[in-house]
């Protein structure tokens, strides 16, 4: 008999698990706007998704509706919690495409696409579902102490737009 590994191939790292309403929806749209492989669907007796697995590049994600009968009746999902505290990144070639690309799947843009103090050209969108993803293209390598000088400079000027 094979010996069963306690962490399972692929799931080495931290793996985000969001909490949607509509999460059948919400695979499809990830699909669209990120790319995303879906690899493993449960749904619940009474068709909601109870987990679900995804991977967008080499990560792995997991997702569920919300259930609130089974947490003391409170919904969990960041559309009845009025929104989140967690964004979601994410490196991609060409940031100004990505963006576009979630936007025509039904994203709304958070933080327009521009280049950032820290070397990054970043922007950042909110998807149907209530979860906020930065997207991001590494366009300049430098050091902490030139961050710190282009983030004195960027704070001196007040916040960015948007």
């Amino acid at each position: 008999m094979a010996t069963v590994k306690a962490i399972p191939e692929g799931c080495e790292g931290a793996i985000p698990h969001l909490v949607v309403k509509g999460a059948a929806k919400a695979l499809e749209f990830y699909a669209k706007a990120f790319g995303a492989e879906e690899v493993f669907r449960m749904p619940s007796p009474d068709g909601r998704v109870m987990h679900a697995e995804f991977r967008i590049g080499s990560s792995l994600f997991y997702m569920a509706d919300d259930f609130p009968e089974f947490c003391g009746g409170a919904a969990s999902n960041p559309q009845a919690l009025k929104g989140t505290p967690v964004t979601l990144h994410r490196f991609v070639t060409d940031v100004d495409k990505a963006v576009e690309r979630a936007v025509k799947a039904g994203a709304t843009v958070k933080m327009p696409v521009q280049d950032m103090f820290w070397g990054d050209r970043y922007g950042m969108v909110e998807d149907p579902f209530g979860h906020r993803w930065s997207l991001a293209t590494h366009t300049k390598d430098m050091t902490p102490e030139e961050i710190g000088r282009a983030m004195a400079e960027a704070f001196s000027q007040g916040p960015p737009p948007g």
